[in-house]
């Protein structure tokens, strides 16, 4: 038995020489020669060969037969043989490993060819029940057939013919003139070693050798595979694949086997893909089977290595696999910087230097093994909040899974309010069994902070399940002021927190944003104070940058109740009350008329004085246009400068109307408890009586300089901008000449008559110091000859006895006062001249002798006199009798 395993091992070495004997009988070579007809021969295209006769010369002998293929003389390199295996039946497969009793050998190739595998053939046996086709890499074929034991269970039949290799569609595809290498670039010396280059779709076709016939045996096989762009993707999906589909030992037991993966299932025949350049890369997976593969394979870069191994004896039944090779198409640039293959950092400042107002992620795309995570931290600057969105997103089951799984969620995707996952700050969870898709819905964080966690319990080979293409922005969310809890944009600006300040509309303009409702966008900014801090609240609106509403293009009559964008300016509470009343709404503050609204776009100021310490101001914009409007536009739509003034130095704000009045400066009764300001601004709102005029006098003014930057008064009229009069250290004699101010000065809209005292002090405002005084006055009427009435008259002549005139000022104004208010130590009449050129008041002395002399009352007087005179006669009547008395008795 040894000797025929050495003979064996000769003819196979001789094969490449054409020789071949038949061991076991001395004149081998005779025999051989008598049987070439049907062994060792050169075989014509188109020839039917058949195995040897079975005779009593060969029966239960050692065989071995070689065959030599040729197309025709001449023909050209680039043809390639079919060799149709209409019925075989050679050796047996034992343990799917090596063939016991006999065995082919298909030669591919020679020295002279591109590509061989003469080196190591490997060993087909076994029995195939159905045709099989070898369909040769080049145009030279060798095929040897050995059996130990020749009987009539040992037969093989096959024809061939010649086919030029373009020609072959399966293998080539279309237009193969177009893709030279769409098989790859063949390495030097190799038989099956490949390199594809920038492959797109239908540009690299990846292939077992021999495709689309059986595949040789005892291969390995190396695929080096490139594309331009991640990430790499294989094509498998609905592919017929059959790598060691069926392994037969018995002809009788041969099922095929379901396409499977790992090396446990795939001991034998395999192709082994790698995610990288080489063999040295982490391997995806180990795949075996057939039938159609059910997915693709994406790789996390450009590049794939793939192993095609086919052990070193098997059946001729399997017929290898065929790919296509691209790159998955939603591939985009995150601006982030990733730690590992999937966690990444998205910073506010990495997307502002990449120039975009949008950052993107996708869903995983490329594979990833079972219990991954992948980790997303959208982590923006101190002020700063995160805004999530999904434009897509789409939840399928899991198609491809690695690791299949009965969880109820085996892959999930996770929002956290936080820079971590922390499940106490879950906004929302998706999974890929129960969860709706939300696409085009906002997340928003509260604080700088978004995560988002993606886990897969199964794995998967080409992409998750749960498919998303994410958006995420930042938006500056600093509040000026303080911000209310549960409300977008609402801010409180509190006099103890600052006491002047700046402001504008919202810096985040995500609120204009508005999902799922039809309500307007609206923003509340309440100024609040103490009366013990401050009584007045002074509002500066310096600039409206309000659009035109595209959908409401009428004219705009109404700026309060039309639907446009405005700024509504109104008194939360009335005048004089305090904390624990109840804030008036808009809505009645609108009824009311007391509101004041800018719904135009302006760049002049609009200042406004709050009546008491506190001032609302409301930004409404309609719903309708907001988004489209000013969504992420960088100038704001209003801006404003606030500052609480008249502060406890200053005294009550508003004085009601009274006959006569005063305002001291500063304020006595504050004076103790009050910290020296640096600077100070004083409004006085000096309301007066119907139809009464007013005459103002500045008993006593000290400025701290000359410089009216350092201080100055100024009285305002209603309804003029700039001041009546303005009074500071350069003008201070001005005081003396203040004129009377008429009723209708005061109140030249007809409304509620008054003026306005303001006392700014910029430098050591307490240093300054003043008392104004006035009087409220009513014109007499005049006679027909010009001289002056003594009472006020109505119309048609009759009198007013409710308006007598007490007291006329001197002069010829012809104003009156009451009685009370002369000589009370307070001039209270405009100064007059007398005919010496001398002024004279209601404080002038000689006008208190006559005030004095006018009130005598004579009778009184007499009354008065009378009575001292009976009691003084009384007295005498008794001093004389009681003389009369004393005398008597010492007589």
């Amino acid at each position: 038995m040894g000797f025929k395993r050495i003979l064996l091992l000769c003819c196979h070495l001789l094969v490449i020489k054409d020789v071949c004997v038949v061991a076991g009988s001395s004149p081998s070579v005779k025999r051989a020669d008598s049987k070439k007809d049907h062994c060792n021969k050169t075989v014509d295209i188109y020839e039917d060969v058949s195995s040897p006769e079975l005779t009593p010369e060969n029966l239960g002998q050692p065989m071995t037969c070689w065959y030599r293929f040729r197309s025709f003389r001449g023909a050209p390199k680039d043809w390639i043989l079919r060799v149709k295996f209409n019925k075989f039946k050679v050796g047996n497969l034992v343990n799917a490993t090596h063939c016991e009793g006999g065995f082919m050998q298909i030669v591919d190739g020679n020295g002279k060819t591109d590509v061989s595998n003469r080196k190591e053939p490997g060993m087909y046996c076994g029995e195939s029940e159905q045709p099989q086709t070898f369909m040769s890499e080049t145009s030279f074929v060798k095929m040897l057939f050995h059996v130990e034991n020749f009987t009539d269970q040992t037969y093989f039949s096959f024809d061939t013919r010649a086919e030029q290799q373009l020609v072959v569609y399966l293998r080539y595809g279309q237009h193969p003139e177009l893709y030279p290498n769409r098989r790859g670039e063949v390495v030097q010396g190799s038989y099956c070693e490949r390199i594809f280059k920038d492959c797109r779709l239908q540009t690299c076709y990846v292939q077992s050798p021999a495709y689309p016939g059986v595949y040789p045996r005892n291969l390995h096989c190396r695929y080096y595979l490139n594309t331009r762009l991640p990430f790499i993707k294989l094509y498998i999906e609905n592919e017929e694949f059959n790598i060691d589909g069926q392994r037969c030992e018995n002809i009788m037991t041969c099922p095929m086997r379901p396409i499977s993966s790992g090396k446990e299932n795939c001991p034998y025949d395999y192709i082994k893909i790698h995610d990288g350049k080489n063999e040295l890369s982490p391997v995806i997976g180990i795949f075996c089977g057939m039938g159609k593969f059910p997915y693709s394979i994406i790789g996390t870069s450009q590049d794939l290595f793939v192993e095609f191994v086919t052990s070193p004896a098997g059946p001729l039944l399997n017929t290898g696999f065929h790919f296509n090779v691209g790159n998955w198409p939603g591939h985009v640039d995150t601006a982030g910087s990733r730690n590992g293959t999937c966690d990444w950092l998205l910073s506010s400042e990495s997307l502002r230097a990449s120039r975009d107002s949008e950052g993107i992620f996708l869903s995983v795309a490329h594979w990833y093994p079972p219990h991954t995570s992948c980790t997303y931290l959208m982590q923006g600057e101190e002020g700063e909040i995160v805004r999530l969105y999904f434009p897509s997103f789409r939840i399928n089951r899991i198609e491809s899974p690695i690791q299949p799984t009965d969880s109820d969620c085996g892959e999930s995707l996770t929002l956290y309010d936080a820079s971590w996952a922390d499940d106490s700050k879950i906004i929302k969870t998706f999974c890929d069994t129960f969860s709706k898709a939300m696409e085009k819905y906002n997340f928003v964080s509260t604080g700088n902070s978004l995560f988002v966690k993606f886990e897969s319990q199964t794995g998967s080979y080409s992409g998750s399940s749960l498919y998303y293409w994410a958006h995420y922005d930042f938006f500056n969310n600093t509040k000026l002021g303080e911000p209310v809890p549960g409300k977008k944009c609402d801010e409180v600006f509190a006099s103890w927190k600052q006491s002047k300040g700046w402001m504008r509309s919202p810096l985040n303009t995500l609120i204009y944003k508005q999902q799922h409702t039809n309500e307007d966008v609206s923003c509340l900014y309440r100024f609040v104070s103490d009366k013990r801090l401050f009584s007045r609240v002074i509002l500066t609106i310096t600039c409206v940058n309000f659009k035109d509403n595209p959908y409401n293009s009428g004219p705009r009559i109404n700026c309060i109740e039309d639907r446009v964008d405005k700024l509504v300016i109104w008194e939360p509470l009335p005048p004089g009350a305090n904390s624990s009343h109840s804030p008036t709404p808009l809505s009645k503050a609108m009824h009311s008329g007391d509101v004041t609204c800018i719904c135009k776009r302006q760049s002049f100021s609009t200042q406004i004085v709050s009546k008491s310490e506190h001032l609302n101001l409301q930004l409404i914009v309609d719903s309708t246009h907001s988004a489209q409007s000013y969504f992420k536009q960088p100038s704001p739509l209003f801006e404003a400068t606030y500052e609480f003034v008249h502060g406890p130095l200053c005294g009550p704000a508003i004085i009601h109307p009274v006959t006569d009045g005063e305002i001291h400066y500063p304020y006595y009764e504050a004076i103790g408890y009050v910290e020296p300001p640096k600077s100070i601004r004083c409004i006085w709102e000096v309301k007066v009586s119907n139809d009464r005029d007013l005459w103002l006098h500045f008993d006593h003014i000290k400025f701290n300089s000359n410089a009216c930057d350092d201080g100055i008064v100024d009285i305002f009229l209603k309804g003029r901008p700039n001041p009546f009069l303005s009074l500071c250290g350069q003008n201070v004699s001005l005081v003396k000449e203040i004129p009377i101010l008429s009723s209708k000065e005061l109140s030249p809209d007809g409304g509620e008559p008054s003026i306005t005292i303001q006392f700014i002090g910029r430098s050591s405002p307490t240093r300054a110091a003043f008392k104004i005084t006035w009087t409220e006055l009513f014109h007499l009427p005049r006679n027909i000859d010009g001289s002056v009435k003594t009472s006020k008259l109505v119309e048609g002549g009759a009198s007013n006895e409710l308006e007598e005139c007490e007291f006329t000022c001197p002069g010829e104004l012809g104003v009156c006062i009451p009685a009370r208010l002369v000589c009370n130590g307070v001039i209270n009449c405009p100064n007059a001249t007398d005919h010496k050129g001398s002024f004279y008041n209601d404080e002038s002395p000689d006008v208190c002798v006559q005030v004095s002399t006018a009130k005598i009352n004579w009778f009184y007087v007499g009354a008065a006199t009378i009575s001292v005179m009976l009691f003084l006669c009384g007295c005498c009547i008794f001093l004389c009798r009681k003389c009369y008395t004393d005398c008597s008795t010492r007589d």
